[in-house]
C-alpha cells in the first residue's frame, strides 16, 4: 500500500471512527463509580475487546485486574525480522461533573462548531482517552494488508482504571511482563501543544494523593456562644492550606525544591491564559515561566474538601474537616519522598494546636522519555508526514501516567513515545470535553505510517 493510498484509506475510515467514538462515549465508564456502578465499564471493555479482535489483533482477552478494573490485552506476532509495536490507551473516563455545565449530554457524542468555527465532537472521553483508542483502531485498520496481516507485530494494552490511579494495570504488567515486550511502546494518552502542531510528550510529572483531616474538638459549637475564642477546624484548615503557596502562587512545601527550569518547548503566556479559560484579570501563578510551572516544578492543588455545605450549613463551629491534596512532581523527584515532605509540612504548620491526621492515598512515578532511538526517528517522520510537513514539538505534560514506569521496568529495551489527539481546546476532565476530528485523523495516519515504515526500516 502506498503512503498516498494509506492517507486516502484513513480519510475513508473517518466515518467509521466517528461511529466507533459515538458507541464508546455512550458508555459512562467511570471506574469504581457509585453513580454508574460497574456495568458501563464491563460494557465498554467488551466493546473494546471485540473492536480490536475485528481489527486483526490475535488472542484478545479481558483481564480483571487487582483493582477490579478490566484491561484488554492482545498480541499479533511480528513477521520474520519485523519489530513489534505496543499500543496503549484506556477506556475509562473521568466523572462528567454537573450536567448543567454541559451544553449537550456528556455521554452522547455531539458534533458542533468549536470556538474557531471548526467542527468538534463533544462528549466525555471523546479525547481522553476514547479518542486516542479510536485513533489506534483506525490506524490498525488502515495498515492491515489485504491478506489480513500487519507489517509489524502488534500488542495492545487498554486500561480500565487510568483515571482512578491505574494500580490494577500496573500490578498486571508486573505479574505478566510478557504483555509489554515490544520494540516501541506508543502511549496514546497525551496530545499536541496546539491544533495542527504534532507533539511528542517527553516528560510527565509524578503524582501523590494526600488526605489531611483537621480536628479542633469533639463537638459542634454554637458560633454565637463560642465563636471568637474556640478555634474552628475549617478556619484552621484554610490557614494551613494557605501555607502551601507564597504570594506569587509558588509551591512552598518545606524542604521541596520549586526552582527548576524547563529547557524544552516554551508555553506562550497569552496562549496558556486562553487554553486555561482564565478571566482577563486573573493572575497566572508562579515566578517562573509557564513551562517551568507546569513541567519542571512541583505543584500542589486542593482538589476536594469535606466541610459543611453552604446550602445546609448551621451557625456552628465545625470541629472536624478534611481536604484532599494532589501533589505533582517533575522527573528527578521521588514522589514518595515529596509526599513525605508534604505530610511533615501539614503536621508542622497547623495553627492553634489543631490536630492533624495526614496520610498518602496513592503515588505515581514521574517519567522522562529517551528520544534518540531509531524508532523515534521513524515516528517523527511519520508525524511530520501526517501533519503536512509541520515540525514535531517536544513538550512536557503536567499530568501523570504512572504505568510508563512499570512498562519501562517490564521492557527496559523498548522505546516509549507519548502522543495523541488531545490538545488544549479539548478541555479534558472538564465539562464540554471535545476532540477535533482532524487531530484524530492525523494521529491515526501518523500511527499507520509508523507501522508500515517501521517494517521497512528494519528490513
Amino acid at each position: 500500500m502506498t503512503e498516498r493510498s494509506l492517507r486516502d484509506t484513513v480519510a475513508d475510515l473517518m466515518e467509521r471512527a466517528r461511529s466507533d467514538l459515538a458507541e464508546l462515549v455512550a458508555h459512562p465508564s467511570v471506574h469504581d463509580s457509585p453513580e454508574f456502578g460497574p456495568e458501563p465499564n464491563a460494557a465498554s471493555a467488551a466493546w473494546v475487546a471485540k473492536a480490536f479482535a475485528e481489527a486483526g489483533i490475535d488472542g484478545v482477552e479481558q483481564v480483571t485486574t487487582s483493582d477490579g478494573s478490566i484491561a484488554i490485552v492482545g498480541h499479533t506476532p511480528a513477521p520474520e525480522g519485523a519489530p513489534t509495536v505496543l499500543l496503549y490507551s484506556h477506556h475509562d473516563v473521568q466523572p462528567p461533573g454537573p450536567r448543567e455545565a454541559w451544553d449537550s449530554d456528556p455521554f452522547t457524542l455531539t458534533p458542533r462548531p468549536g470556538a474557531d468555527g471548526a467542527e468538534r465532537w463533544y462528549g466525555r472521553g471523546s479525547a481522553d482517552c476514547k479518542g486516542n483508542l479510536v485513533a489506534h483502531l483506525t490506524a490498525l485498520r488502515a495498515a492491515r494488508g489485504a491478506d489480513g496481516t500487519f507489517p509489524v507485530g502488534v500488542r495492545i494494552i487498554i486500561e480500565g482504571s487510568e483515571e482512578g490511579g491505574g494500580e490494577g494495570l500496573e500490578d498486571l504488567v508486573a505479574e505478566r511482563p510478557e504483555l509489554a515486550q515490544a520494540d516501541l511502546i506508543i502511549i496514546g494518552d497525551t496530545g499536541n501543544v496546539a491544533v495542527g502542531r504534532p507533539t511528542l510528550t517527553t516528560s510527565l510529572r509524578g503524582v501523590a494523593s494526600v488526605r489531611v483531616d483537621i480536628s479542633t474538638g469533639t463537638s459542634d459549637l454554637h458560633s454565637g456562644a463560642f465563636g471568637g475564642a474556640a478555634p474552628d477546624a475549617l478556619a484552621a484548615l484554610i490557614a494551613l492550606l494557605a501555607t502551601l503557596r507564597d504570594g506569587f502562587g509558588n509551591t512552598t512545601i518545606d524542604g521541596l525544591d520549586a526552582s527548576a527550569r524547563w529547557a524544552g518547548e516554551p508555553y506562550d503566556e497569552a496562549q496558556f491564559a486562553a487554553d486555561a479559560a482564565l478571566f482577563d484579570d486573573t493572575a497566572i501563578l508562579g515566578s517562573g515561566t509557564i513551562a517551568d510551572q507546569l513541567w519542571a516544578r512541583p505543584a500542589v492543588t486542593v482538589i476536594g474538601l469535606d466541610a459543611p455545605a453552604t446550602a445546609t450549613a448551621a451557625a456552628a463551629i465545625a470541629p472536624r474537616v478534611a481536604a484532599l491534596l494532589n501533589l505533582r512532581v517533575p522527573p528527578g523527584t521521588d514522589p514518595r519522598a515529596a509526599a513525605d515532605l508534604l505530610l511533615a509540612h501539614l503536621r508542622n504548620n497547623a495553627p492553634w494546636g489543631a490536630h492533624v491526621d495526614a496520610h498518602v492515598e496513592s503515588v505515581g512515578e514521574p517519567f522522562a522519555a529517551e528520544t534518540t532511538g531509531p524508532a523515534y526517528a521513524v515516528l517523527r517522520a511519520a508525524l511530520t508526514e501526517a501533519y503536512d510537513g509541520a515540525e514535531v514539538a517536544f513538550s512536557g505534560q503536567g499530568g501523570s501516567i504512572p504505568l510508563c514506569t512499570q512498562l519501562r521496568k517490564a521492557a527496559p529495551n523498548a522505546e516509549i513515545a507519548l502522543l495523541g489527539v488531545e490538545e488544549p481546546q479539548c478541555r479534558i476532565h472538564a465539562p464540554n470535553e471535545s476532540v477535533d476530528p482532524e487531530e484524530l485523523r492525523r494521529t491515526a495516519l501518523a500511527e499507520a505510517l509508523l507501522l508500515t515504515r517501521l517494517a521497512g526500516a528494519r528490513a
